[in-house]
């Protein structure tokens, strides 16, 4: 009717649905996406497979830093020796006063991610290519009377007071390239054998190794000071505090004991059992303040560790042996690689607080087949650097060591030697040109300048060592028939002495049980250890690699504290 449609009036028309969605489909105002640069390596124009040729004329984007920068022709370009982490040669960057104010980018330490052609260098120069910067993209400024890495040579003592920094040198940079490329090759190693790589705990409660320098892990100091500052801000509830609250939660519950054998409604029954809930949460959390004390919680004289945050003692690992072995006796042969820890009041050259290791354990093996792959895993460790790390060994013999790749060849090629404890005594007691610090007889272990005498003077190669006695080796290695000596084996290389220790497992339990007790340990924490051996006890064996004292080995680099990126050792845990 138009009377109807007279009244509908504007209110009535229908909704503007095409201008809504346009409207909700806007996208809402945010900054636009830097575009990707694709960063070309200096080791790939540097030390590639292409050619000069082919190289010539390409467009590249290289970042990196100035290693050494100087303006020439009275400041109209500049070179940079620019180095980007990647391999050790520097690639030569010129860049035009058109281009980029030069006085921002020679400073050594600047970082510069730039664009350019690259291009043939004049006759004569040490260069096979060179990049003739087109566009200066990204500048990280350094200030030169405040950066504290000149390009003077820097020892490596000072070095490690700016961890943070070191990397940029050309000898920490190559220490951590090889020490990238052990990890692979160890990686590849056990891959190629059948291993299985298995995470074992860093925090641990048993002591693999039974000496007892272990650092603990603990949150009763943390909580000893939260409970100190809630008591000075909330002081505890007295005596009489408690009483009354007690006095409450007993009338609250005889009021609801009341309203039952009343017959009170449910209503009425449910608000007074709310009420005594109340009461009791409120008692609860005052008995709980009262018994908060200041301090270390203790028990019987003792510090009580079942308040600790784990309900008992705990540490940092030492070695993720023991773990790792639960494995063995199931996937079969399998290795674990990570940090470990120990807290060894220790300065010297070869000791850090925390180290990585590298420990396989095999199944159905014994102290042969250990000493086997033992063998195999170190030559495969020399001949990897050997084939993919030549640039950076070469700067290693020019720098520190004429012989560290003689080294690597001769163990990557040479039957190791094999002999017993007791022959290594006999050889060691034989000596007469020289004056060993310790005194040698069978009993003693083995200090490093018998094991380099051992390997560099009398056999002038690798050597292993078995069979040791009892006295000097863990409780898990397993007991030879002699009663005196254990089935231990330990790999002794030129320049450290021993690169690797390891031993045919103790599988048989009541003699394991006897080995924990001589050792002085407590049985209760090795349970599950002993466990393994109840159910489906295995013949096996493993060995564990000093990571470190592998890289010191081959860099030919006299302290251990020089091949980890970020050292601890008693001090200093810089970062």
């Amino acid at each position: 009717m138009p009377g109807d449609d007279a009244t509908a009036g504007p209110a009535a028309a229908d909704p503007p649905v095409a201008e809504m969605a346009a409207a909700s489909l806007a996208p809402a105002a945010h900054p636009v996406l830097e575009p990707s640069r694709h960063r070309t390596f200096i080791k790939s124009i540097v030390g590639g497979s292409a050619t000069v040729e082919e190289l010539v004329g390409r467009k590249v984007v290289v970042g990196g830093w100035v290693k050494t920068g100087r303006e020439q022709g009275k400041g109209t370009f500049a070179f940079l020796e620019l180095n980007d982490g990647s391999c050790l040669a520097n690639l030569q960057v010129i860049v035009d006063a058109e281009v980029f104010p030069l006085s921002h980018l020679v400073a050594t330490g600047t970082s510069v991610l730039v664009e350019g052609v690259l291009k043939k260098p004049p006759e004569g120069t040490k260069q096979s290519v060179e990049l003739k910067v087109e566009q200066v993209l990204e500048v990280g400024p350094v200030d030169p009377s405040k950066y504290p890495l000149p390009k003077t040579r820097l020892t490596l003592e000072f070095l490690r007071d700016f961890v943070h920094l070191r990397a940029r040198t050309n000898t920490i940079s190559a220490v951590e390239r090889i020490r990238d490329e052990l990890a692979y090759a160890t990686h590849t190693f056990f891959r190629q054998n059948g291993f299985r790589y298995v995470h074992t705990p860093i925090i641990t409660t048993s002591d693999c190794e039974g000496a007892g320098e272990m650092f603990q892990v603990t949150t009763l100091f943390s909580d000893a000071e939260k409970v100190e500052k809630e008591l000075k801000q909330n002081p505890p509830p007295s005596e009489s505090e408690i009483e009354a609250a007690k006095l409450l939660v007993k009338e609250k519950g005889e009021a609801v004991a009341r309203l039952k054998s009343s017959r009170a409604s449910k209503e009425e029954i449910s608000a007074s059992v709310s009420e005594l809930t109340k009461a009791k949460e409120s008692l609860a959390k005052l008995e709980e303040r009262f018994m908060m004390k200041p301090g270390i919680p203790q028990k019987d004289g003792r510090i009580d560790y079942a308040r600790d945050f784990f309900g008992r003692q705990a540490f940092l690992t030492v070695s993720g042996q023991l773990q790792v072995e639960t494995y063995a006796c199931a996937l079969g042969n399998v290795y674990t690689f990570g940090p470990t820890f120990r807290a060894e009041h220790s300065h010297t050259s070869r000791h850090l607080a925390e180290f990585w290791m590298v420990e396989p354990e095999i199944a159905f093996a014994n102290l042969e087949d250990d000493m086997n792959y033992a063998e195999n895993y170190v030559k495969f460790l020399c001949q990897w650097l050997l084939d993919h790390c030549r640039e950076d060994m070469e700067f290693m013999v020019k720098q520190f060591d004429k012989t560290a790749i003689d080294r690597l060849k001769l163990v990557s090629s040479t039957p190791f030697v094999r002999i017993s404890y007791t022959k290594a005594v006999q050889l060691l007691e034989n000596v007469t040109d020289k004056k060993f610090e310790n005194k040698v007889e069978w009993g003693m272990d083995l200090a490093s300048e018998h094991e380099r005498y051992l390997t560099e003077v009398i056999f002038k190669k690798p050597v292993i060592v078995y069979n040791y006695p009892k006295g000097i080796k863990a409780f898990y290695m397993r007991l030879n028939d002699d009663k005196k000596t254990v089935a231990a084996m330990d790999v002794l290389v030129p320049k450290v002495g021993e690169l690797i220790g390891g031993s045919q497992r103790e599988e048989r339990l009541e003699v394991l049980v006897d080995r924990i007790r001589e050792a002085g340990l407590p049985l209760e924490p090795y349970e599950w250890y002993l466990d393994l051996r109840r159910y489906g006890t295995v013949k096996h064996s493993g060995f564990g690699l000093g990571f470190e004292r592998m890289i010191l080995f081959a860099t030919g680099l006299e302290n251990i504290r020089d091949v980890i990126p970020f050292p601890r050792y008693p001090g200093r845990a810089d970062l």
